[in-house]
């Protein structure tokens, strides 16, 4: 009797929810995970993960050799580095193995060039060559790397792009020594790039023979540092692309989450 005698309200009920709408989602959650919520933010390229999918990770090393610690993969955002990171980037790169094959072979080129005749020649002459390039990189490292950075709450990492076309790329990599983003992810002027350079060239004159006057010798060594770090990024930029279309390499694609440490992710020249 109960039951049969509630059958005709459940009916009833079935009719008129059928002729009802269905109640919205949230645009904000239909469809989507929270993860993928995330993803929505833009990263320091401006990337947001709607086309993502195909871009190309940064290795740790370039050639198997060159230190590329202080890159971030294209469509990865990552953390502000902490002051331990960025002292921890400053330091691969100044004692990685491979930076003492760079500046014995720019040691090399410089001598053969016979750039500071003072310096002398033979194997004397080339360790005073080698030493004061060692201690030009050690110091621009920390200069840029860690000791403005920090304070100045600026990110030196390299954010490749990934996508676009070839000019495009090419004038992002190239004017990230002058731009870069700030712990809040904002673009800003790159104080730590340019003043780092110039304060360790400034010290580098009180070690270097004065062979063209003060001047003129600041100038030139300021805007090789400077044109060379554009360059490098240049390099760092393409670099998967060569990586895999020229030399035939794959790699996993990047995961669309924030790097682990920055030191898994960041390096330079």
């Amino acid at each position: 009797m109960y039951s049969t005698s509630r059958r005709p309200d459940a009916e009833q009920e079935a009719a008129l929810s059928a002729d009802l709408p269905e109640a919205p989602q949230p645009q904000s959650l239909a469809g989507q995970s929270s993860s993928q919520q995330t993803q929505a933010v833009p990263n320091a390229a401006g990337q947001t993960p709607a086309a993502q999918d195909d871009l190309l990770p940064q290795p740790k090393r370039i050639l198997g050799m060159m230190p590329n610690y202080r890159a971030v993969s294209a469509g990865v955002t990552a953390p502000p580095p902490t002051t331990r990171e960025a002292y921890g980037v400053a330091t691969e790169q100044s004692f990685d193995y491979s930076a003492f094959v760079f500046v014995g072979i720019t040691s090399l080129l410089a001598k053969g060039d016979d750039a500071h005749p003072s310096l002398g020649k033979g194997v004397g002459g080339y360790w005073a060559y080698y030493w004061r390039g060692f201690l030009d990189k050690t110091d621009g490292n920390y200069w840029v790397y860690a000791i403005l950075p920090v304070p100045l709450h600026e990110d030196e990492r390299y954010f490749a792009m990934g996508t676009g076309g070839i000019w495009k790329r090419g004038w992002y990599a190239a004017t990230r020594i002058f731009v870069t983003p700030n712990y809040q992810g904002k673009n800003t002027f790159n104080a730590a790039e340019i003043l780092g350079r110039g304060v360790s060239q400034a010290i580098s004159l009180s070690y270097y023979p004065d062979e063209q006057g003060v001047t003129k010798d600041f100038t030139e060594k300021f805007g090789y540092a400077i044109g060379r770090d554009a360059l490098a990024n240049v390099f760092r930029e393409f670099w998967p692309d060569i990586d895999k279309h020229v030399l035939h390499h794959h790699r996993h694609p990047p995961a669309h989450a924030a790097n682990k440490s920055s030191s898994d992710n960041a390096g330079t020249s």
